[in-house]
């Protein structure tokens, strides 16, 4: 019974009023909303509000007709809802829309959900404006003439992407004051004065605005061909504060509305951030404006400090600007980094001398046009949204408000799902918006709460109903201070045994629960430094739940009777778990790459030796070789599965060192081989740098076995043949010659044996015979064999 209690919040006393029982809302078994039981006319004694607000199919048990049950829902309505375009490009780009819904309208009661839908499509052929911001430091002086043609070449690939293409071009330094560049008297005009190496340049500066956008792409190239570098005394560059000008410049720059907007940073060196100012004794923060004089240069460069990121992301964001950080390779962690903290942001790695920036632009522009991300404006703080993205391969993805791999004139598809936590007070309005990054389309979402009962119309002061010592409201009557019951009808003074075993919730119990005192019947909770006690015997607070770094509820949740309820988006005893799953999502579109689960927003690595923020890093796995395979052969070789779907960029970050040689003896590098198409034996390894970045080596070429020539093979045959030839003779040559010696040994143990029956028939007399008759043959055998010769006679008789 205790445990049924604190799950059903409605009839646990703590409401006052029908407003009040609205509010109360649980999610423990699954959510409902509380209502209230307001008959105008009713016989007999009125009822507590504990009896009144309760769960809808509680009242309609005890007897309440539907038509008198007070329960508002949630609702969304939608006001403009023009179709998505397919085009973008002239003449009816004014009217292309991105974006469906366009406005939307939300009835919320807190506590109940509500959701909509929200459909998302890059249209084909879309305007671009590219503005390239570059660093003119001395360090960059090659760059600067690699670029110098930039413009027609940069124009010539752009069309094959729009037919609506702008360009435009600025630049920076660093701000014009000490430590950051040289101020002595002998510098203030050439910076570079005693420099052996380049004894001519521009004195510094913070940014220049040099080219606003325009298509006549010739302009660009007659700029940029009269820049000459400048030179700053220490490493850091001030391209921030450039590139919060370039963003909030607009009219300057020309940025156009209706246009997909990029801001190329080009930079072999760190930026300054936000404090960094503070060394020279600017202490002002950035405000965000925009601060080009008459010749466009930034006017407020030695008189505010560096942006901040967050400053920076925020403009960034308001613009519709998209950047692409395009730097050095040793510099592509740290701006990977800055890209998670600045939204609609990525990053490419620039060659030492900009020969690549071409490549570079339209690999970061497939790259960004390849995705869709939202983002909520003005989020009010009483509101939970939650999103679930559909994107291509049509699968919900819960927590997630992103898709990627898309191709242009792909729609996808958002289901958003709102819920209030609270009222505001009356009169307030309430709105946010919805936005893809980088998009001028949104969605205009306006709310107003459902927080007022109908009944409460029908009040009645001082109401016969409540024995004329109380307000009668939505059939239940509120007490003037002195008298409690269900009519008002007992003074506070009064009191007996009998109606103080009414407020024990059991016997044995203390009274109220011990946090209370008994009058009337009913129980009168104390007040609490720490929040509010109530229920029938003062058995509930709002302020025993569980806490995470002594937040209740981590801030994500209600606590109500000793239990969180959390906000959509969260879950657990303590609702610190988000549900949200972005984080987990790796560039390879896979949760935590395979190799774990998303909990509390975060992967946890199930698989031995992955690590990362989404278990992307494994040199031990077993597909660790054949994921790194891919990205060899396209970055390399621009073959296989990934060299088709402009992915390659994307998904391949990884440092690639191309060898001649591959060493092999290092002990935290895996090998890894594979077969090409051609037969061919492709050698790298794989390993991970201290700073967190994989590290691929590579041979230039695969290792292929060379072709056979057609005299070699036939003289190998020919020769095979003689020596097999030759082998067999020598063989057969030593069979006779042992087959030989083993004839002559058995022979030269037959003469030993003769000899020794001579020699032994001459040392013993002869018996004298008779002579025989016959014949005498003497046969005269000769053995030539070794230079032995035996003569031996036999006498036979005839």
């Amino acid at each position: 019974a205790q445990a049924f209690l604190c799950l059903n919040v409605c009839t646990s006393g703590s409401a006052s009023s029908c407003e009040e029982c609205l509010l109360i809302h649980q999610i423990v078994l699954h959510p409902s909303q509380c209502s209230v039981c307001f008959p105008l006319q009713e016989s007999g004694r009125p009822r507590t509000l504990v009896s009144r607000c309760d769960l809808t199919r509680n009242l309609l048990k005890q007897g309440c007709e539907p038509h008198f049950i007070e329960n508002p829902r949630s609702s969304s309505t939608v006001l403009k809802n023009k179709p998505l375009s397919s085009k973008g490009s002239w003449p009816t780009q004014y009217d292309v829309i991105q974006i469906m819904p366009q406005k939307l309208s939300l009835s919320l009661r807190p506590g109940d959900q509500t959701s909509f839908e929200v459909q998302v499509r890059q249209v084909e052929d879309y305007p671009v404006d590219l503005y390239y911001l570059m660093d003119l430091s001395l360090s960059m002086k090659d760059d600067l003439d690699t670029i110098r043609n930039l413009g027609t070449k940069l124009a010539e690939e752009m069309k094959k992407l729009t037919s609506n293409f702008r360009l435009g071009f600025g630049s920076f330094v660093d701000k014009n004051i000490a430590p950051f560049s040289y101020t002595a008297p002998k510098y203030q005009t050439n910076p570079c004065n005693g420099y052996k190496l380049f004894p001519n340049c521009v004195p510094s500066f913070g940014f220049r605005h040099i080219l606003s956008l325009t298509d006549k792409v010739d302009r660009f190239n007659e700029e940029v061909q009269k820049q000459m570098v400048s030179r700053n005394r220490d490493a850091p560059e001030g391209g921030f504060d450039a590139i919060l000008q370039a963003a909030v410049c607009k009219e300057r720059i020309g940025w156009r509305k209706e246009a997909f907007h990029l801001l190329v940073f080009a930079t072999d060196d760190v930026p300054h951030l936000a404090l960094d100012g503070r060394l020279a004794g600017l202490v002002e923060p950035h405000d965000g404006q925009c601060h080009l004089d008459e010749k466009n240069e930034y006017s407020a460069s030695t008189r505010m400090d560096y942006p901040s990121l967050a400053l920076l992301g925020e403009k960034l964001a308001e613009n519709n600007i998209y950047l692409i950080f395009a730097v050095t390779k040793r510099l592509y962690v740290i701006y990977k980094n800055f890209t998670a903290l600045i939204p609609g942001t990525t990053v490419e790695i620039l060659d030492l001398d900009s020969k690549n920036i071409i490549q570079l632009i339209v690999n970061a522009y497939n790259n960004i046009r390849s995705k869709v991300e939202l983002t909520v404006w003005d989020h009010p703080e009483d509101i939970s949204l939650s999103f679930t993205a559909t994107c291509q391969d049509g699968r919900p993805l819960p927590g997630l408000r992103k898709c990627a791999d898309l191709k242009i004139g792909d729609t996808v598809s958002f289901n958003v799902s709102v819920e209030g936590r609270g009222c505001p007070p009356p009169g307030t309005s309430r709105s946010f918006t919805i936005r893809p990054v980088g998009f001028k389309d949104r969605l205009e979402v306006s709310i107003s709460y459902r927080c007022d009962c109908g009944c409460t119309g029908l009040t009645q002061a001082n109401s016969s109903r409540c024995s004329s010592a109380g307000t009668y409201s939505c059939g239940v009557c509120s007490c003037e201070p002195g008298y409690l019951g269900a009519r008002c009808e007992c003074p506070e003074d009064e009191a007996s045994s009998q109606q103080a075993a009414l407020c024990r919730e059991a016997e044995g119990k203390q009274l109220c629960s011990g946090r209370g005192e008994c009058s009337c019947n009913q129980c009168m909770c104390y007040e609490s430094e720490f929040g509010k006690v109530y229920g029938a015997y003062c058995e509930c607070d709002d302020f025993s739940c569980a806490r995470h770094k002594g937040v209740l509820c981590s801030g994500h949740g209600e606590c109500h009777c000793g239990e969180c309820q959390c906000h959509t988006g969260y879950v657990g005893d303590n609702c610190y778990c988000s549900t949200e799953t972005a984080a987990c999502l790796a560039r390879d579109g896979r949760m935590c790459s395979g190799r774990g689960s998303c909990v509390c927003g975060r992967c946890e690595c199930t698989e031995p030796g992955a690590f990362g923020d989404t278990c992307e890093k494994c040199p031990t796995c077993p597909d660790a070789c054949g994921t790194k395979r891919e990205c060899i052969e396209c970055r390399l070789f621009n073959s296989g599965r990934l060299a088709d779907n402009q992915t390659c960029q994307r998904l391949c970050k990884d440092e690639i060192i191309t060898v001649e040689t591959l060493k092999t003896d290092d002990p935290g590098a895996v090998l890894c081989l594979y077969k090409t198409e051609s037969d061919c034996v492709m050698k790298f390894t794989y390993s991970e740098h201290a700073s967190g970045q994989s590290i691929l080596t590579a041979l230039k070429e695969p290792e292929c076995g060379a072709a056979p020539d057609a005299l070699t093979v036939l003289l190998a045959v020919v020769g095979s043949i003689l020596l097999v030839g030759v082998a067999l003779l020598a063989a057969w040559k030593l069979v006779i010659t042992i087959h030989d010696w083993r004839e002559f040994a058995r022979f030269q143990s037959a003469r030993s044996r003769a000899r020794y029956e001579m020699v032994r028939s001459r040392s013993v007399p002869p018996t004298k015979a008779p002579q025989p008759m016959g014949v005498t043959v003497s046969c005269h055998s000769t053995l030539n064999n070794g230079g032995a010769v035996a003569d031996i006679s036999h006498v036979a008789k005839a």
